[in-house]
């Protein structure tokens, strides 16, 4: 026997076995559905008889490994269903042949057999016959549940029949000495009448008694011959089949403490007929060559024909193994295994028993011993696909008993094995898939933002070697966006892991992938239906601070003051609360106080640095917005490597007004485009990242026809400030020409013009500044692109009566006049000029004062008047 049954479990010692195999052209799809529902018949209550039988199910069975149906019962075919296909009576004679050869395979073994034909229909179709069913289609077949029914109870009689006949002892008759396939050749020649061959004859046939019993449902008569057959087969060193009597004393232990079974959620016991036939369909799609499910269904020992009587109880309870022995005992009876090379296959199985039984009783540790041992198990030339079988099963035992990392080890094992040199067509799918199996045991999700909620979990170099096994494996697959995702993922998660050589060889390997397939952002679903979230690259670079910036001062929006009067009445009242709710989540949301203009271009400056030890270069990097229509305008950014924290202002045009929140920004680096959102960056700072924007507003440019001032007065925040100069004589008048531009896009309805003459010690009569307004605002509404002109009259009049102070009077700068911001409607007032100069400074040397004057928001002339021939007139005074 060379090919162990890894599914195998202590309760399979009480099953009898049944092969279901096609013969002839059979569907796949067909065979399969018959299969299941003749599997969901996992336990038949034999009538007149208290007592259950269970029957376990194979498509696929070695006949070599039937030859050990003495040493252990449960390994003896004994029940064979074939399922054909024949079409006309003409096929018959031929598909019959085909069933008779298929039962000489097995035929030196089995109880009884059974064939099931669909499609035929006729006058051989209406004969009655005991070992053949006729059914018109695949579809059409009611009863074929209980035709199965009525051969497992065939089997039953004949299985009873044969327990009767050894279990009786016979004096005087000759017990044949059973016998395992290598070791007939050890035997020939004995002496067969010494007393050390009949006990070693009596001991074993004590031990087939036992498993016979153990299948026909009598538990406790199964203990009593397994424990004479221990007691018998130890005495004349029969190892072998000392350690199979010791292990089904062991099973049959399991069977009495364990009656859910031992074989997990997989293939566990089922408590219902209809729970036996899901458990079936699972067994057919679980189909692999050497892999053999197992379909156990209800375990009662409380009906399983052994009388209640008290005797019976106190004989069970004496015979069977308590949990902690039978441990022990499945230890001696591997022990004694191992000392037969052509054992390997019970031992090693007898190894995965004890692991299940050990799992149920949670010793974990003791359960690695058995494990660890079934590693170095020599089973001989195995082929590749019983290596990967061998490796995958030790995999989810591990996984069983809570060792999940030593579980991923030999996950990747199979997988590895999958491609390995001597297959001449390496399963590269087959090995993705065992590899993604692998990452829960190496703590190691493929979700990237997993990675961002706290420290790092598990072995990064484990991690990152896993990570790139499974690009190599997607990209020989045929799959390159495969491979640039788990490959972004690598650069993203373990970036902090990487020597500055593997930095630079990723992001070649990256580059190299995304010139023939570029990242993106969408989510991927593997075959299998495993989704893979996208990944943002949200360390490269690395954002620190993000804050929405003012617009320029010449587009800020101001309001009106009737406006802002009318609104002060609406404010509500200050309510104070000692409760301060601070999160940065909120920060984020906190509406800033300034606005933003539509069609007007908006900034937003991150603070970000580039952690690579190379220039690191982003193609595309722009702003992620919701609320209103947002036109984002996008740049590109060359960082040099490890730079410090670096300023960059991204750019946009908000097309519609509204609340506007900055979600966070997107970048196209290395051939990846990433969608970065704020939220899930907690380090990055913000005082805020929600503004409004209003509506579009009117844009003037004023241009006049005097030169600018070399001294400009300085503005206050809420103004717009340009200063022009002008000299003039007491009584000169001198026209100021005023050019209004529409540059932006709305309309221009109103306008209007103010003044404000600053203290001065002079008086003065008449009107400094006139003008007239009629002209322009006939021209209203000015549409972008036209411009409108205004003529200011500028006259000096001044009285230097007062002549003890006339010096004084004289050395001072006279007359200021400052213009506030033009807006819709346009105001100007005149502002008093603070400073005044002490007698004797320099500046009273100058022969002139000067008088200064501004308009809008941008521009503001000083106009300068020449005192001379005043002051001469003063002297002569």
């Amino acid at each position: 026997m060379s090919v162990p049954d890894y599914m195998q479990c202590a309760e399979d010692h009480q099953t009898v076995l049944v092969v279901v195999q096609p013969v002839g052209i059979v569907p796949e799809d067909q065979f399969f559905r018959i299969y299941k529902r003749i599997a969901s018949v996992a336990q038949v209550s034999i009538r007149d008889s208290q007592r259950n039988l269970y029957i376990r199910y194979r498509h696929h069975y070695l006949p070599e490994n039937n030859e050990w149906g003495d040493f252990q019962t449960h390994r003896k075919v004994v029940g064979l269903i074939s399922v054909t296909t024949c079409g006309s009576a003409k096929e018959w004679p031929q598909t019959l042949d085909r069933f008779h050869s298929q039962k000489e395979v097995f035929g030196a073994t089995l109880y009884d057999s059974r064939l099931l034909v669909f499609g035929l229909q006729g006058e051989i179709a209406e004969q009655q016959r005991t070992d053949v069913a006729f059914y018109s289609s695949y579809e059409d077949c009611p009863n074929v549940e209980k035709r199965v029914e009525d051969f497992v109870e065939s089997i039953f009689i004949v299985l009873e029949s044969k327990r009767l006949d050894r279990a009786t002892d016979k004096s005087g008759d000759k017990i044949p000495l059973l016998c395992v396939p290598f070791e007939k050749k050890d035997f020939v020649g004995l002496d067969t009448d010494s007393r050390h061959y009949k006990k070693r004859c009596q001991g074993r046939m004590r031990k087939h008694v036992g498993d016979l019993c153990l299948q026909a449902g009598m538990l406790q008569d199964a203990l009593v011959h397994y424990h004479m057959a221990v007691e018998l087969l130890r005495s004349v060193n029969d190892f072998l089949w000392l350690g199979a009597a010791l292990e089904g004393l062991c099973s049959a232990s399991v069977i009495f403490h364990y009656p859910g079974g031992t074989a997990g959620k997989a293939s566990g016991r089922k408590p219902s007929l209809a729970q036996g036939q899901g458990q079936a369909a699972d067994a057919g799609k679980r189909h692999r060559p050497g892999a053999q499910e197992v379909l156990i269904d209800p375990g009662a020992l409380t009906a399983n024909g052994i009388s209640a009587d008290t005797s019976s109880e106190i004989g069970r309870a004496k015979n069977c193994l308590g949990p902690e022995d039978i441990i022990e005992k499945y230890k001696e009876a591997i022990s004694y295994y191992g000392k037969y090379k052509n054992a390997g296959v019970i031992e090693l199985e007898a190894c995965v028993k004890a692991v299940r039984v050990l799992a149920i009783q949670k010793r974990a540790m003791e359960a690695s011993e058995f494990l660890q041992n079934a590693v170095y198990i020599n089973l001989g030339q195995l082929s590749e696909e019983e290596k990967i079988q061998r490796y995958s099963i030790l995999s989810e035992l591990y996984h069983l008993i809570g060792f999940h990392r030593k579980s991923a080890f030999f996950k990747r094992v199979a997988a590895m094995q999958c491609v390995a040199p001597t297959i001449p067509e390496p399963g590269w799918r087959a090995c993705y898939k065992l590899l993604l199996e692998t990452l829960p045991g190496y703590s190691l999700s493929l979700d990237p933002k997993d990675f961002s909620k706290g420290s790092h979990c598990g072995w990064a170099a484990v991690q990152m070697r896993l990570l790139h096994e499974l690009v190599y494996a997607s990209r020989r697959m045929g799959n390159p966006g495969l491979s640039v995702r788990h490959l972004s993922f690598l650069l993203q998660t373990m970036l902090d892991f990487l020597s500055d050589q593997e930095k630079k060889e990723v992001t070649q390997s990256l580059e190299n992938y995304t010139s023939k397939c570029p990242g993106g952002m969408e989510v991927l679903t593997l075959p299998d239906g495993l989704k893979l979230p996208p990944v943002a690259f949200t360390k490269l670079p690395i954002i620190r601070s993000v804050k929405l910036l003012d617009l320029p001062v010449s587009l800020r929006p101001h309001k009106q003051k009737g406006l802002l009067e009318n609104n002060m009445s609406t404010k509500s009242p200050f309510i104070y609360s000692p409760i301060i709710m601070h999160t940065r989540g909120e920060e984020r949301n906190k509406k800033i106080e300034f606005q933003w203009v539509q069609g007007e271009v908006c900034e937003v400056q991150l603070m970000v640095y580039n952690p690579m030890p190379f220039e690191l270069r982003v193609e595309h990097m722009g702003l992620l917005t919701s609320g209103v229509e947002f036109e984002a305008l996008p740049a590109a950014l060359s960082l040099p490597a490890e730079s410090g924290l670096y300023p960059v202002t991204l750019v946009g045009v908000p097309r519609t007004a509204g609340n506007i929140t900055v979600n966070g920004y997107h970048t196209s680096v290395f051939g990846v485009t990433s969608d970065c959102l704020l939220e899930g960056l907690p380090s990055v700072l913000t005082s805020g990242c929600v503004v409004e924007v209003i509506p579009s507003l009117p844009r003037l440019q004023l241009s006049t026809s005097l030169p600018r001032s070399a001294h400009p007065l300085q503005p206050s925040k809420e103004e717009l400030s340009s200063s022009v100069s002008v000299q003039l004589f007491n009584g000169e008048t001198q026209h100021l020409t005023i050019t209004l531009e529409n540059i932006g896009s709305e309309d221009l309805e109103t306008l209007e013009v103010a003044s404000k003459t600053c203290n001065t010690k002079e008086k003065l009569f008449g009107e400094f500044l006139s003008w007239d307004l009629d002209e322009a605002v006939s021209q209203l509404p000015l549409k972008p692109g036209q411009s409108v002109t205004l003529t200011v009259n500028i006259k000096v009049r001044l009285d230097f009566s007062g002549g003890e102070n006339l010096l004084q009077d004289l050395n001072d700068d006279g007359i200021s006049v400052t213009g506030l911001p033009i807006s819709s409607p346009l105001r100007q007032v005149l502002k008093p000029r603070a400073e005044t100069k002490p007698l004797g400074s320099e500046s009273s040397k100058t022969d002139y004062n000067h008088v200064k004057g501004a308009e809008d928001r941008r521009t503001e002339r000083q106009i300068d008047c020449s005192f001379s021939h005043i002051e001469k007139k003063a002297h002569r005074g």
